[in-house]
């Protein structure tokens, strides 16, 4: 810890307090709201988009909690997002590596469904293909739209709507205690990504009042 801060643990008490309240998450909803507000949005989206990222576990991580993404080659944790179409999270479920993102989305979209009801498509990339599709649109009332990747595509190609949590992912990885996965935890893992977020807001709304000065 820094000097000028109290002893770790006294800290991590009250991160640990705060975490199983669920008040990091609601710090970070209140902000988003306003700074979808300060941008002319209303402060509930009716659009998101869904995207997963495996990233290596460190050694604190128990085998209970960690896999292995044959797709991706990582032994760790993989972070499953929702996004608004700033790019603003909406929802997070940090699970082991070797779980599919269909079967993740599942429980995600429902947290997310549950809590933003005016949202009514979300994309996705083709990973989330098949009954998934049919599923949320029973299940939610939600329009999962696949966004695929052409098959005559070469490199690196920017996908509409997908480069949106792509672009949450890149800062993310720019938050070093994000780097990889150093949390026992997943629900300190999850809290540690809305931790992320909050800087992340709380940095564009002080630019906002700057400018308006």
């Amino acid at each position: 810890m820094p000097d000028d801060f109290p002893p770790w643990d006294r800290v991590y008490a009250f991160f640990r307090r705060w975490r199983d309240h669920a008040l990091v998450k609601e710090f970070h909803d209140r902000l988003r709201a306003q700074v979808r507000e300060r941008l002319g949005r209303d402060a509930e989206p009716t659009a998101g988009v869904i995207d997963s990222q495996s990233v290596k576990a460190d050694a604190v991580v128990g085998a209970d909690s960690r896999g292995f993404d044959g797709g991706k080659l990582i032994n760790g944790r993989k972070r499953h997002v929702v996004v608004d179409t700033l790019g603003l999270l909406l929802g997070v479920m940090v699970t082991s590596a070797d779980v599919g993102g269909r079967a993740a989305a599942q429980v995600l979209l429902h947290q997310v469904a549950d809590v933003h009801h005016r949202l009514a498509l979300v994309w996705a990339d083709g990973g989330y293909t098949g009954s998934l599709v049919e599923y949320c649109l029973v299940t939610f009332a939600l329009v999962l739209a696949i966004v695929k990747r052409s098959d005559d595509m070469r490199g690196f190609v920017v996908l509409p709507k997908r480069w949106i949590v792509e672009r949450l992912f890149a800062h993310l990885m720019r938050t070093r205690r994000l780097a990889r996965d150093f949390e026992r935890r997943t629900t300190s893992a999850e809290a540690m990504i809305y931790w992320s977020m909050t800087l992340l807001m709380t940095r564009r709304l002080a630019r906002s009042r700057r400018g308006r000065a």
